[in-house]
């Protein structure tokens, strides 16, 4: 049974992004060559440092303005890149790569009201994840941040099983 699934930045997203070259704050997006791993918060994959363009833009993961929208800066791929397609696991570049992308994940309710936090650390995060999601119902979905910069990488939802 899965318990939950990734959430990237949609296609759709970032080649409108890539077309008007505004974020939804109106800012320019900024072209650069990688000087970090990223990720791209599209395919979920490290930037090859020195060597692949990304796009730098300020986004919120909320639907609702609240307290807790925190828009930020996040990169995305110059070019078009497949959205990360394997949803029921965590992004295992990310996960593999502990000292470069340390996590902290944050649990939101329906209202996008902040009930949990919790660092990864040496943790397996997608046992985190399912037990977050076992143990906290209040817990509708998380959001994977940078535990350093504390950018959005991206969102889980919790995934509610069919009984029919």
């Amino acid at each position: 049974m899965k318990k939950f699934k990734i959430v990237p930045l949609s296609k759709e997203y970032a080649t409108r992004i890539r077309t008007t070259r505004k974020d939804d704050f109106g800012h320019e997006v900024i072209e650069q060559i990688a000087t970090g791993l990223g990720p791209c918060r599209v395919s979920l994959k490290p930037f090859k440092r020195g060597e692949d363009k990304r796009l730098l833009l300020t986004h919120s993961p909320f639907s609702i303005d609240n307290a807790f929208n925190q828009p930020g800066p996040v990169f995305i791929h110059k070019d078009e890149v497949e959205e990360y397609s394997d949803i029921y696991r965590f992004p295992p570049d990310i996960k593999a790569d502990k000292k470069h992308f340390p996590l902290t994940l944050i649990g939101y309710n329906t209202g996008q009201q902040m009930v949990y936090t919790k660092l990864v650390g040496d943790n397996d995060v997608d046992s985190l994840i399912e037990t977050i999601f076992t143990s906290h119902p209040e817990v509708e979905f998380l959001h994977a941040r940078s535990a350093e910069a504390s950018c959005y990488i991206c969102k889980i939802e919790r995934v509610v099983e069919n009984l029919s």
